[in-house]
């Protein structure tokens, strides 16, 4: 088949996804626009362009995960689960964990707007920094999860409790900005390419199961940032008293 074919195949449903996903969202403006907002012309073009665009680029990355991350991811992980020293998965999570968070465009977009609102008080690399590292470590922890079999339940419930003990001595401000950080962190590099990869180890790995053993990655995905940037709030707290 040809290789301009193949890269296409199958993009007639992604740009069906797309549209369903993108047009309540251009319905509901619609709506506000008439009753409600009554922006100039425009403004409203502009909005449009946007849209388009967005569309364009939604449909092209999610055409790109289906046909290069699911089977790259998948393949990774089969030949780093094949290794004779399994440890070395873990170093290798903790890169992978590290790389996909600091190329994760939504993640960016949150450091950016934690600086803009706190009028630079928290910088944006720091932040980016922050939420990088917590993801990294908690891949390194999905590895080794993997690895010696640990079941998902010794790490969520104890890492939970921890979080609801650290609201009691994080500044709201840091509380809020934690949890929307674990749904940002979950976004589509993490969820397309990391999972892959755990997938692909579980499932050439003796006595793993690929869906009990590889899956349950994005859940610690998502508890890693509420840890890691509550941890940063508790840090400024100190350096406030301090000053």
């Amino acid at each position: 088949m040809n290789n301009k074919l193949v890269i296409f195949q199958g993009f007639e449903h992604v740009l069906l996804e797309v549209l369903v996903a993108l047009t309540p969202l251009l319905l509901f403006f619609f709506f506000f626009q008439v009753f409600f907002l009554k922006f100039e012309w425009t403004y409203v073009k502009k909005l449009l362009v946007g849209i388009v665009m967005t569309f364009i680029g939604l449909a092209l990355f999610l055409q790109g995960v289906y046909i290069g991350f699911f089977p790259v991811g998948t393949a990774l992980g089969e030949n780093l689960g094949s290794l004779p020293n399994k440890w070395i998965l873990i170093p290798i999570g903790f890169v992978l964990g590290l790389v996909a968070t600091l190329a994760e465009p939504a993640v960016r977009i949150l450091c950016s707007q934690v600086e803009e609102v706190s009028s630079g008080y928290v910088k944006d690399k720091i932040m980016l920094m922050t939420l990088a590292l917590g993801v990294a470590a908690f891949t390194a922890l999905a590895m080794a999860k993997i690895i010696y079999g640990i079941p998902l339940q010794y790490i969520i419930i104890p890492g939970y409790i921890l979080a609801l003990i650290m609201l009691k001595f994080s500044d709201t401000a840091f509380i809020a900005i934690a949890f929307d950080s674990g749904a940002v962190a979950t976004g589509p590099m993490t969820v397309t390419f990391i999972m892959a990869v755990a997938i692909g180890v579980a499932t050439v790995m003796e006595e793993r199961d690929a869906v009990i053993d590889g899956f349950g990655l994005v859940a610690l995905v998502a508890l890693a940032p509420i840890l890691s940037v509550m941890a940063l709030g508790l840090l400024y707290r100190e350096k406030e008293e301090d000053q």
